[in-house]
């Protein structure tokens, strides 16, 4: 079977220097190896996040780290900020772990503001925010700046952060912003297969975990504390992830974290481009939209699902819209180790099936 190239937005590309380096030879998770290992990806993730605070290494989709933050952070409740499929997703996650939790919710493709979290904190009846950075069924990248400056008034209220698709391919300063959990599998913008999460845990969220009782055994910030201090985890890593993590990192700081993130804003013009001279529009609103993927809505009202089939059938996967857009919009990303011309040989096939449709 023929590969076909992936523009989706998760999981990414993979190039085969990083596929050759998850299959390094297997080695076990308590010997000094391992440690070696894995304390080799602790202070480049530090430097790529701008933080001190501890790095946590989860053998998990990223859903299950959203799900350790909900459990360990929220004590009094949570405010879930809703703007599409994902951020929606923790507001199920919260409630189905029996925490208190209030919507501040926009329509699909809005974002998120400081006021419309605020007005839920200022309530006192909340001690945790859960924020979705890049809203990866909309293309919609919340003001994180923006939302940390109000947050800075509430110093007793743990800020959680889903950076999931923004992590690796956008600045994110964590400690600048305050920002006491930060989270991100890898299948998106650091170019690995999925089945590691990258998590950062603050001494202050520590410290709210530790005064929980029911942080659940497999994802306690307490005990990913204890073995952290280690380079140890306290159940089996993925360890060929691993591996292919301290790769990619290598590479980020050969290519220049700048130069990375300047690549993926070159990336975001470039799809940009296309989608306005071939007459669709944004789906997110101006000044909110994201650098990793481009969400666009199908403003020309071309049959979506027969279009992304057309293209995989040339050799290359795009996304119709999540969920309930699936044919008002699709969406394609452009994060990882994607280059300039990969990006317009995809954009080329799309333009030339549009033409047929």
């Amino acid at each position: 079977m023929s590969h076909k190239k992936l523009f989706i937005p998760g999981p990414v590309e993979v190039k085969p220097d990083t596929l050759q380096a998850c299959a390094t030879p297997m080695i076990g998770h308590r010997v000094p190896e391992y440690a070696e290992l894995h304390g080799a990806c602790i202070p480049p993730l530090k430097t790529l996040l701008g933080t001190k605070n501890d790095i946590f290494l989860f053998t998990s989709s990223s859903t299950g780290a959203m799900e350790a933050a909900a459990r360990n952070c929220a004590k009094k409740g949570a405010v879930a900020c809703m703007l599409g499929a994902f951020s929606d997703r923790w507001y199920q996650i919260a409630v189905q772990n029996n925490k208190k939790t209030a919507k501040a919710q926009v329509e699909w493709g809005q974002a998120i503001r400081a006021e419309t979290i605020e007005k839920h904190l200022k309530t006192g009846e909340y001690d945790c925010v859960l924020l979705v950075h890049n809203e990866t069924s909309t293309g919609t990248m919340n003001p994180i700046e923006e939302i940390a400056d109000m947050m800075k008034k509430y110093p007793d209220v743990v800020f959680v952060v889903d950076a999931v698709s923004s992590m690796a391919g956008v600045k994110i300063d964590v400690d600048r912003l305050g920002i006491d959990v930060i989270l991100a599998g890898t299948q998106k913008a650091f170019g690995l297969p999925p089945g590691l999460t990258v998590c950062s845990c603050s001494p202050k969220a520590l410290e709210r975990a530790k005064q929980l009782p029911d942080r659940g055994y497999y994802f306690d910030f307490v005990e990913m504390k204890a073995f952290g201090d280690k380079n140890q985890t306290p159940c089996t890593p993925n360890i060929s992830l691993i591996y292919g993590l301290r790769h990619q990192l290598d590479k980020f700081f050969k290519e220049g974290l700048e130069a990375r993130f300047k690549r993926h804003m070159d990336l975001r013009d470039t799809c940009w481009n296309w989608i306005e001279e071939h007459g669709f529009k944004k789906f997110a609103p101006p000044g909110f939209e994201s650098v990793t993927l481009t969400c666009a809505a199908n403003t020309r009202k071309v049959d979506i699902v027969k279009w992304v089939k057309k293209v995989a059938d040339r050799g290359f996967i795009i996304s119709e819209g999540y969920g309930k857009l699936k044919q008002d919009a699709f969406r394609v990303a452009h994060m990882a180790d994607c280059t300039i011309p990969e990006l317009k040989e995809c954009l080329g096939v799309m333009s030339e099936e549009l033409r047929k449709l």
